[in-house]
C-alpha cells in the first residue's frame, strides 16, 4: 500500500466518521447516534422579500426532529442587484450589512438575521455548510481598458481575432463597505477573461493579454479549456487573487462559525488552487470544514480525476446517480432498475459521495434542467435515504415545493419525504443486503445495530408493477411485526425464525417496512 492509498483512507474515513454519524446529546435515549443527512436550504424562485434567514430559523427545530444534521444555505453575499441568488457576486464581505448595489440586505435577508439561523441551528445541533461563489465575480464598479483576444467558444483555446482594446467591467472598489474586513480591490490584472465590451457592446468570450495571461489549468477539457464560464473570470495564476481568496475564506468561516462548504463550479476553476484553498482555511480555522464540490459532469472518470487532483479531501455530488433516477422516473417502467448505481460515484467511492435526487439547477426552468418526476421521488429519496452509503442530501424544493411561474413546478413532498427521514434517523443501520434481481423491482435490507433501539428496516421500490420479494434482516429480528412507515401498503410481517421475511410494494411505488 502506497503513501498515498494511505492517506486517501485516512481521510475517507474522517469523513465517514463525521458526516455519516453525527453524535448527540446523551439525552437522546433512542439511540447513541444518528445518520448524518444534508439539506439543502434554498431553491430558485425563492422571492426577493428578504425573509429566508428569518425561516431558516424558525424552521430549526423541525429540521432536527425529521433528522436534519447539517444545512447548506444559498450563497450569503452581496450579488448583482437585490434579487440575485447570490451566484452574480460582487463583494463576498457583504453579508447583507453595507448598502450597496441599492440594498443594504440580500435576497435572503440581513447579516445579524443570518448569524441568528446559523445560532438556532448549532443550537439543535445541525451543522452549517456555506456556498463558497470563487469562480468569477460580477457587478463591477467601473471599466477598465484591456488588451484582449476573443476566442472560439466552442475552442478556447483557439483565437478568433487579432489583439485590441476593450472597456471590460474588472473594477471593484467597493464604495458602500469601504476597506471594512479587507482592502483589497481587484483590477483586469486579477482576471484572465470576460464576455463584454462595454465600448462596442459586445457580448464575446475575451481572453486578457499581458501580464502572462492565459488560461488557468488544470481545469474541464470542455470546450478545449472550461476555465471561461461567465462575468470576470478569476485568474487564479495571479499571486494577488489566491492570497486574497484564502483570506477571505477563513473570514467567511469565522464570521459565520462555517462547519463546512459547498463549491460551486468547480470544473472551471483550477483544481490546484482549489485544494490549495481548502487546505489553508482548514488550518487557519482549525477546523474540519467538510466540502464538497459541484463538478457537474455525468461521468464518473472526470470525477475521480477531480477527486484524484485534490488527495480525495474534499466530496463530490454524485451527478450521474442524478440522472440515472431521472431516466429511471421518466421511461414509463422501461428503465432496468438492477442498473442504478453502475458509473455511480456512490458505488466507487461512497465516502465522498453526496448523493441528491434534485437541486437548484436541475429544477424546472433551470440551466441544466432534469427533474426528477414527481411520482418517482419518494422512491429516488428511498435510494438515498435508507442505504448505507453516501451522504444524502434533500432538497428544499421537494420539501417545500419550487415557485416561478413554471407550469412544471415541484409541488411539496413534505409528507411523502419526512416518513423517508424518520426511517433514516431512527431505522436505517446496520449490516445491509441488495436484492437487485428483478428489472422493475429492487429491494434491500438493514439489520439494525444495538446502538440505535429496535432499527433496521427491509424496503422496496419499482418503476413498474408490484410485487414482493423475501428478504434477509437478520436471526436478531425473528419474531418481529414490520409495517410500512410510508403507509403506502397496510399488512403487516412477521419476521420467521430464520430472519426472512415477505416484503410487498404497490405498483410505482415505495414501502419502507421498520419495527413496530
Amino acid at each position: 500500500m502506497n503513501h498515498k492509498r494511505k492517506r486517501t483512507i485516512s481521510w475517507g474515513l474522517v469523513f465517514f466518521l463525521t458526516l455519516l454519524f453525527v453524535t448527540l446529546p446523551v439525552s437522546k435515549t433512542w439511540a447513541a447516534s444518528v445518520n448524518g443527512t444534508l439539506m439543502q436550504y434554498f431553491e430558485w424562485y425563492l422571492p426577493n422579500d428578504g425573509l429566508h434567514w428569518k425561516h431558516l430559523q424558525g424552521d430549526a427545530g423541525h429540521l432536527s426532529e425529521i433528522g436534519i444534521t447539517a444545512v447548506w444555505i444559498p450563497p450569503a453575499y452581496k450579488g448583482t442587484s437585490q434579487s440575485d441568488n447570490g451566484y452574480g457576486p460582487y463583494d463576498l464581505y457583504d453579508l447583507g450589512e453595507f448598502q450597496q448595489k441599492g440594498t443594504m440586505r440580500t435576497k435572503y435577508g440581513t447579516k445579524p438575521e443570518l448569524q441568528s439561523a446559523i445560532s438556532s441551528l448549532h443550537s439543535q445541533n445541525i451543522q452549517v455548510y456555506g456556498d463558497v461563489v470563487l469562480n468569477h465575480k460580477a457587478g463591477a464598479d467601473a471599466t477598465e481598458d484591456v488588451t484582449a483576444v476573443e476566442v472560439n467558444p466552442n475552442d478556447r483555446n483557439q483565437e478568433t481575432s487579432g489583439e485590441y482594446q476593450i472597456k471590460a467591467w474588472t473594477g471593484f472598489h467597493y464604495p458602500g463597505r469601504g476597506s471594512t474586513y479587507s482592502d483589497f480591490k481587484w483590477h483586469w490584472y486579477h482576471f484572465d477573461g470576460a464576455d463584454w465590451d462595454e465600448s462596442r457592446k459586445l457580448n464575446r468570450i475575451y481572453k486578457f493579454q499581458g501580464d502572462g495571461k492565459a488560461w488557468d489549468w488544470e481545469v474541464s477539457r470542455e470546450n478545449g479549456n472550461y476555465d471561461y464560464l461567465m462575468y470576470a473570470d478569476v485568474d487564479y495564476d495571479h499571486p494577488d487573487a489566491v492570497a486574497e481568496t484564502k483570506r477571505w475564506g477563513t473570514w467567511y468561516a469565522n464570521e459565520l462559525q462555517l462547519d463546512g462548504f459547498r463549491l460551486d463550479a468547480v470544473k472551471h476553476i483550477k483544481f490546484s488552487f482549489l485544494s490549495e484553498w481548502v487546505k489553508a482555511v482548514r488550518q487557519s480555522t482549525g477546523k474540519e470544514m467538510f466540502t464538497v464540490a459541484e463538478y457537474w459532469q455525468n461521468n464518473l472518470n472526470e470525477l475521480e480525476n477531480y477527486l484524484n487532483k485534490t488527495d480525495f479531501k474534499q466530496s463530490v455530488f454524485d451527478v450521474p446517480l442524478h440522472y440515472h433516477l431521472q431516466a429511471a422516473s421518466s421511461q414509463g417502467g422501461g428503465y432496468d432498475m438492477r442498473h442504478l448505481l453502475d458509473g455511480t460515484v456512490v458505488s466507487k467511492h461512497p465516502m465522498q459521495a453526496v448523493t441528491f435526487v434534485e437541486n437548484h439547477d436541475t429544477q424546472p426552468g433551470q440551466s441544466l434542467e432534469s427533474t426528477v418526476q414527481t411520482w418517482f421521488k419518494p422512491l429516488a429519496y428511498a435510494f438515498i435515504l435508507t442505504r448505507e452509503a453516501g451522504y444524502p442530501q434533500v432538497f428544499y424544493g421537494d420539501m417545500y415545493g419550487t415557485k416561478g411561474s413554471s407550469s412544471r413546478e415541484i409541488p411539496p413532498l413534505k409528507n411523502k419525504i419526512e416518513p423517508i427521514l424518520k426511517a433514516r434517523k431512527h431505522y436505517a443501520y446496520g449490516t445491509q443486503h441488495d436484492y437487485f434481481d428483478h428489472e422493475n423491482v429492487i429491494g434491500w435490507t438493514r439489520e439494525g445495530d444495538q446502538s440505535a433501539a429496535q432499527s433496521g428496516l427491509a424496503a422496496l421500490i419499482t418503476d413498474g408493477p408490484g410485487g414482493s420479494k423475501r428478504m434477509y434482516v437478520g436471526k436478531q429480528n425473528a419474531g418481529e411485526t414490520w409495517y410500512d412507515i410510508t403507509g403506502n401498503r397496510s399488512d403487516p410481517v412477521t419476521i420467521h425464525s430464520d430472519g426472512w421475511g415477505e416484503f410487498h410494494v404497490n405498483g410505482g411505488s415505495v414501502s419502507i417496512y421498520v419495527q413496530k
